[in-house]
């Protein structure tokens, strides 16, 4: 069994800052790429932000050179650092990650990806 647990939402003025961190556990043999996604009221899920093992990055459009993702393979965490926040970018924040797990139902190896439950994140202008 795999979770993905999420902390550090909560509600800021436009312009301020938030850390998400996302933190991986379970029955890990090993973790790809780690990422996050957000999705606003009446919108779809979009991607935010993702990381690969090796550190390679990619954002969306709309929170590059404000946001930074990282992560700590030692700690199986993945992080978001969310600066010059705005009132667009309020959103239940989910974090995931493409994990290589023993499933002892199949008695195997396998990759799947895994999802965090969501974390608010309110920016108020």
């Amino acid at each position: 069994q795999v979770q993905l647990v999420e902390s550090g939402g909560g509600l800021v003025q436009a312009g301020g800052s938030l850390r998400l961190s996302c933190a991986a556990s379970g029955s890990i043999l090993n973790i790809n790429t780690m990422g996050w996604n957000r999705q606003a009221p009446g919108k779809q899920r979009e991607l935010v932000a993702g990381i690969t093992s090796g550190g390679d990055t990619n954002y969306a459009d709309s929170v590059k050179g404000r946001f930074t993702i990282s992560r700590d393979n030692a700690k199986n965490t993945v992080y978001l650092q969310m600066n010059s926040l705005k009132p667009e970018d309020t959103a239940v924040y989910y974090c995931n990650a493409d994990v290589l797990a023993f499933k002892p139902s199949r008695g195997s190896r396998t990759w799947d990806v895994y999802w965090g439950q969501g974390t608010q994140v309110t920016v108020s202008s």
